[in-house]
């Protein structure tokens, strides 16, 4: 740690924020130099699901939202517009935020969630040039990509792409927001539009999509732990901040909440969890050499803010929304009877009702969202299912199964990476559950140690600011004293528990790789009774 600045006194009260623009949330989080959490402020998220699958997000609003967080803990914090040292902010990755010449939305955002332009994602990867692709990016192409959407909105809407001048993720067009500077981060560009090895653009997917206009929408790539710009006069008149603290762009936020999640490990010994609304699944690579890509040419290869170093991804598409799911049907069933009960109020005791069904009686496939997967497959048509059915089963049966489907899709995910790693660190939300590590660890056949910090992906983004300002000499100082003393204790896994989800693995993989025509055939046959009565 660097001691000049840490005996300042500026420094020694200082204040760094890190701000989290997710799926379900847009929260501020503010921390001390040494990595404990001061305060918080949350706005819940807003989108919008449409007819024909599209999901989008109001751009202004969710502005107005993450200046509102920050205003609130300017409320909360005494002194914070002089004690704040810098803000770093991450964000819910993928999707399409097009903005014009003068900084104004184009259109609402369109979010990862968006299956709009799964055709033309599939039509990509069953082609000759995919393969390159994929050798080059080291990530698989899916429908919740912004170049995908680039392609699709070149070929349905023209005139609005012409009018945009720039192509944000969430977390850069916040970044823009608060500081008045166009850029994008190592980690997304790279995966999208990039050259993993390098870490610069190589935009030809565009290209071959037919969509070589929208290269010029690309902004220019800036390192968070090496650069920052200043927060603009406006948005300190929002926050209450003061005009020209420092700004950082974290990477996206599943390598934020890796990093705060406890991945960092330049031996590549250990994995990270994160069982949010997408289930992550990390491990680094500490050089690109060490990098493996798989045959079913898909995951992310991401950038890691430390130099050379880089995060191995595989993901489902969804995680705990599979959980919400049943929790909302339950609820649902409920609220039909005159009884109201809320998701927090169902998942009273669940550990125990959970861990008090036999395993392996319901197989479940996690394959929830509309966008279908993308980890460690790519299909557009996949769904969730229930294998296994019969009578005398309950909702605590069901609610088991969602559980260790979930965990067979992460020993799915980690198996196209290689070994499993020897030690998972968890963070997420669902990650508190001790029915779930204790599945997850017999699963994978791995310890399992939950990361005990609540706001993992803000922490996350704040460490990358306090490398950027010299408060660390480099990421390993820093994960040393915000990460390591967090580290709970390991779970093992049970013996007799993980040799029967050996058996169950394997029958749940077949499943899936036998599943494809049918369910290509069932989307087919919605498509075609779309507007049957």
């Amino acid at each position: 740690m660097n001691q000049q600045h840490m005996e300042a006194g500026s420094i020694k009260d200082g204040v760094l924020i890190g701000i989290d623009a997710g799926t379900s949330i847009i929260k501020s989080v503010a921390f001390t130099t040494a990595g404990e959490q001061i305060a918080a402020a949350a706005i819940a998220n807003n989108y919008e699901t449409l007819q024909d699958g599209g999901v989008e997000q109001d751009m202004a609003r969710t502005w107005r939202d993450a200046a509102e967080t920050l205003k609130q803990l300017v409320d909360k914090i005494p002194n914070l517009a002089a004690r704040l040292i810098a803000i770093s902010v991450t964000g819910q990755g993928d999707g399409m935020w097009l903005a014009d010449g003068a900084g104004e939305p184009v259109a609402p955002a369109w979010l990862w969630l968006d299956a709009r332009a799964a055709p033309i994602a599939e039509e990509f990867t069953q082609s000759a040039d995919y393969a390159a692709h994929y050798q080059r990016t080291g990530t698989g192409v899916n429908a919740c990509q912004m170049s995908i959407h680039l392609a699709w909105m070149a070929r349905h809407r023209p005139a609005l792409l012409a009018r945009a001048a720039t192509a944000f993720h969430c977390k850069d067009w916040l970044y823009f927001k608060l500081t008045g500077a166009r850029a994008a981060d190592p980690s997304e560009a790279n995966f999208t539009f990039g050259e993993f090895r390098s870490r610069q653009y190589a935009p030809h997917i565009l290209d071959l999509l037919g969509a070589s206009d929208a290269t010029r929408l690309l902004p220019p790539i800036v390192e968070g732990t090496e650069t920052c710009h200043g927060l603009s006069p406006h948005a300190a008149k929002l926050t209450g901040l003061k005009s020209g603290a420092p700004v950082v762009l974290g990477y996206v936020d599943v390598i934020c909440t890796g990093l705060g999640g406890g991945l960092y490990d330049p031996l590549g010994k250990s994995g990270c969890t994160i069982v949010g609304s997408t289930g992550m699944h990390m491990r680094v690579a500490p050089a690109a050499s060490e990098v493996k890509l798989n045959s079913e040419m898909s995951g992310y290869t991401m950038a890691f803010p430390a130099p050379g170093m880089y995060a191995m991804i595989q993901s489902n598409m969804a995680s705990t929304l599979n959980i919400d799911w049943l929790l909302d049907l339950a609820s649902g069933i409920l609220k039909d009877e005159g009884v109201n009960r809320s998701r927090s109020d169902l998942l009273k005791g669940m550990d125990d009702r959970v861990l008090a069904r036999q395993a392996s009686r319901i197989m479940y496939h996690p394959y929830i969202s509309q966008a279908g997967e993308r980890g460690p497959f790519l299909d557009a048509n996949a769904r969730a299912m229930f294998s296994g059915l019969e009578l005398g089963q309950d909702f605590g049966d069901l609610m088991r199964g969602v559980f260790e489907g979930l965990c067979l899709a992460a020993r799915d995910c980690y198996s196209a990476m290689g070994e499993v790693p020897d030690e998972i660190r968890v963070t997420g939300g669902a990650a508190r559950s001790k029915a779930l590590r204790l599945i997850l660890a017999s699963t994978l056949n791995a310890k399992v140690r939950y990361v005990n910090r609540d706001e993992a992906g803000a922490a996350g983004a704040a460490m990358m600011a306090a490398v950027q300002q010299k408060l660390y000499p480099d990421m390993a100082a820093c994960a040393g004293r915000w990460v390591d003393p967090l580290l709970g204790e390991a779970i093992l896994p049970d013996g007799p528990l993980a040799k029967t989800y050996d058996g169950t693995f394997q029958i749940y993989k077949e499943i899936r790789q036998r599943m494809g025509p049918v369910w290509r055939a069932m989307m087919a046959n919605r498509k075609e009774n779309s507007h049957a009565p």
